[in-house]
Order: C-alpha cells, then sequence, then structure tokens
C-alpha cells in the first residue's frame, strides 16, 4: 500500500521511526529501509535549514511533508531525505540505509559497475548500507529534489513487514553541531 501524504505531514520524529521497514520505491528499484537520521530546522544545528534559513539549497526543506530532498555532499555524493512536516517547518530524515528488495542486478552495476554475480563480499555488504551508496544504487541525483512521493516514479509503501525492536543513537558526521551532535536521532533496526 502506498503512504498517503498524511503520513508524512506529522511529527519528524515519529515519522523517522516508522519509516523503518517501510519500501521505498524509484523507478524499477524497491529497497526497504533500516535506518534513518531525523533533521528539524528549528532548534537542530545539524540540519542545512536550522533557524529555519531558507536558501536555494534547502527550499524543499520547507515543503509541506511527501516529497525527496536530495542534495550532495563531499561533491560527489547524493543524499536522499524525506521531508515531513507542516509547510514551513524546515524538517527532514536521511534515509541511512536500506536493504535492496528488487533489481539488485541493476543496482551493482549502477554502484560497482560490475554484475552482481561477480561481486565479492564486501561489495555485497556495502551495496546500499549508507546514503550516498544508496543513492548511487538507485541512479537517484539532484534531478529528484523536490519530486513528490506521491507520484509514480518515488513513493514510499508498506508492504507489512513488522518492525520487532527500533535501536536509537546519536546521528553521524555532524561532530560541528554543538549540542545537537548529542541529539538522539538517528533510528535503525
Amino acid at each position: 500500500m502506498k503512504l498517503p501524504k498524511s503520513f508524512y505531514t506529522r511529527d519528524t520524529l515519529t515519522v523517522a521511526q516508522e519509516l523503518l521497514g517501510k519500501v521505498l520505491v524509484y523507478k524499477n528499484f524497491k529497497v526497504r529501509i533500516s535506518e534513518t537520521e531525523a533533521y528539524i530546522g528549528a532548534i537542530d544545528k545539524a540540519a542545512h535549514c536550522y533557524g529555519n534559513k531558507k536558501t536555494k539549497r534547502t527550499e524543499t526543506m520547507f515543503k509541506e511533508g511527501g516529497y525527496a530532498y536530495v542534495y550532495m555532499i563531499y561533491g560527489m555524493y547524493y543524499c536522499i531525505n524525506i521531508v515531513t512536516g507542516l509547510l514551513g517547518e524546515g524538517s527532514a530524515i536521511l534515509i541511512r540505509s536500506a536493504a535492496p528488495l528488487s533489481n539488485a542486478d541493476e543496482m551493482f552495476v549502477n554502484r560497482y559497475n560490475i554484475s552482481r554475480e561477480i561481486a565479492n563480499k564486501y561489495q555485497i555488504k556495502n551495496l546500499t548500507n549508507g546514503p550516498g551508496k544508496l543513492c548511487k544504487a538507485l541512479n537517484i541525483t539532484k534531478n529528484e529534489n523536490g519530486l513528490s512521493l506521491t507520484s509514480e516514479n518515488m513513493y514510499l509503501e508498506d508492504d507489512g513487514f513488522n518492525v520487532n525492536q527500533i535501536h536509537k543513537g546519536k546521528r553521524i558526521n555532524i561532530d560541528y553541531a554543538e549540542e545537537a551532535k548529542d541529539f538522539e536521532w538517528r533510528f535503525f533496526i
């Protein structure tokens, strides 16, 4: 079942946990979300839009929940986020990791330029276990920034997968964010 717009327009920390186990569908790819990180611009020094700072880069974060926010890090990797909350809030959830469910063969070509048959254990383990790796495997780029998650090309669905336990911890690679670096807004299964 495709998630409705109302799923995304709720509290960011709640949605970040409820995304775990859901399926991200992009074109012909499907992956099960296994790790997320929440970012709330109004109070979070790690958020791109901290202090409600609206720029060309962050304008998508201020949309009503239910859009993809895609940006580049280190000048070479894309990251996909799910915009949450109400119009003007500036909140999003980074998809840190996911497990392939369909078209893994094409993901190996996108990520490593090899077929799955010749991939080694390291390549198999690391196919989609990071935000940049995930976007490369699914061929998600800046072109998908602002795409509605109720479109036919990209959406999330609930296939009934049962998440038994959600773990939480500090977010990764945000040491610059002062007290926000200690927020336990990373959720994983």
